[in-house]
């Protein structure tokens, strides 16, 4: 196992309301110096929910992707709010998104998007025996609800507006558990 490298400094050089970016000079074990440049990790990290129905479908909801200027399918998601942990925050971001609750919550991965640039983690969940329950959210607009049968996860992650790649890499380990029979 190889040993990390030293943090010589870490420098912040630009904030927006969401991001900051920060220089961070490194000394890996060989000697070699580097500065890297990565979206610090601010926050308590976020949450994916994969809210399964009772007929084998997941709840998808459809939202603005401001990256893509485009709506796009997707599972609902967003940041842990103070005071909550990963399952309150699913709970919640449920209820806002989607409009069910579920009386079964439990985690299934922890997953990261471009590691070398960024510490975000993302906890997706497994959401079962849903029931209506909605709350308001700060989306801006009401978010289309989309009912997908799991038996045809194959034609989702082929369709053009469902692209990110956290939905599908949850999505497929979602599968393979059912279909060992873990889930």
């Amino acid at each position: 196992m190889p040993v990390k490298p030293e943090i010589l400094k870490v420098t912040p050089t630009a904030r927006s309301r969401l991001f900051q970016i920060e220089e961070m000079e490194l000394r890996f074990s060989n000697g070699v110096e580097r500065t890297y440049e990565r979206l610090s990790n601010r926050g308590r990290g976020a949450v994916m929910v994969i809210a399964l129905t009772a007929m084998n479908e997941v709840l998808l909801i459809r939202e603005y992707a401001a990256g893509l200027e485009d709506y796009l399918l997707t599972l609902p998601k967003g940041l842990i709010d103070p005071g909550e942990d990963a399952l309150q925050a699913a709970d919640r971001e449920l209820k806002e998104e989607a409009g069910y609750g579920a009386h079964q919550i439990k985690p299934l991965r922890v997953l990261t998007t471009a590691p070398n640039y960024m510490g975000h983690q993302l906890t997706v969940v497994i959401a079962r025996e849903l029931y209506p329950c909605k709350l308001e959210g700060d989306e801006p607009e009401p978010m289309e609800l989309v009912r997908w049968p799991l038996d045809r996860l194959d034609e989702l992650v082929w369709q053009e507006d469902f692209s990110e790649a956290r939905a599908i890499a949850a999505l497929l380990l979602t599968r393979d558990l059912i279909n060992k029979g873990e889930l």
